[in-house]
């Protein structure tokens, strides 16, 4: 079987690369980060961060180096899980790359800095992004769309809205997150009582934060659950 692996017209080497769909809130927007490419292949090309994993690392710690080296961020903090596998044969002109895309999430990240094959790195709006019908390089688009739907899914099952804040928030800094991701307005008080009523999504910290005006809100931190039973569900859906 080897052998005929080896002879095989069928069969040709391959290179591994991650890539990275990083998402943050700054000023009650949903930012993307990307980088305008420095090499060739799509030279000038705005583009995920990411590159290929060298010989002695996982795929997580590829992701984790291509992030420091590409925008000067730490991501040990960050929520970071695997996307998916794109692995088309035409996706890449330098050959047959598969790559391992990430999805990272965490509150208002830093101004990115570039590196290595990045030219220049920076946050960019989702909602212009789909506006102005920009094309990233490769097939980064595609990864982009269903790095986003992902997101929109997880905040209906998963308490993963609080990565979007900081250690201790509260209810209407966890709606915002809510709103600006989906793009829905929500009503508070639904929100708040959805929020509390669902076991492990949150816990009280016991203080709270005085506003500039008003009362002061109660802080929460996140519980211990990892699946919103019920799910928070957006405007319209329908349990899957």
């Amino acid at each position: 079987m080897d052998d005929w692996l080896k002879d095989s017209d069928e069969v040709e080497a391959s290179w591994v690369t991650v890539d990275l769909a990083i998402f943050t809130l700054r000023g009650d927007r949903l930012m993307v980060l990307l980088v305008d490419r420095g090499v060739e292949p799509f030279l000038g090309w705005p583009a995920l961060p990411g590159g290929y994993v060298q010989k002695d690392e996982t795929l997580r710690e590829g992701a984790l180096r291509e992030l420091r080296e590409e925008a000067g961020i730490e991501g040990g903090l960050l929520h970071l899980e695997q996307l998916g596998a794109y692995g088309d044969p035409g996706r890449d002109p330098r050959g047959r790359v598969v790559t391992v895309a990430y999805l990272a999430l965490g509150p208002d990240l830093p101004v990115p800095v570039g590196g290595t094959d990045a030219e220049h790195a920076y946050w960019a709006t989702v909602e212009g992004l789909g506006r102005d019908g920009a094309r990233l390089a490769f097939d980064h688009s595609e990864i982009l769309a269903e790095a986003l739907e992902e997101v929109r899914r997880k905040l209906e099952y998963t308490p993963v809205a609080t990565a979007f804040c900081a250690s201790e928030f509260t209810l209407s800094e966890l709606r915002t997150v809510y709103e600006v991701v989906w793009g829905q307005t929500l009503d508070p008080s639904n929100f708040r009582r959805k929020v509390l009523k669902t076991t492990g999504f949150v816990e009280a910290t016991g203080d709270q934060r005085m506003p500039y005006t008003g009362r002061p809100a109660a802080l929460y931190r996140r519980g211990g659950a990892w699946v919103l039973s019920p799910p928070l569900l957006r405007v319209g859906r329908q349990p899957a």
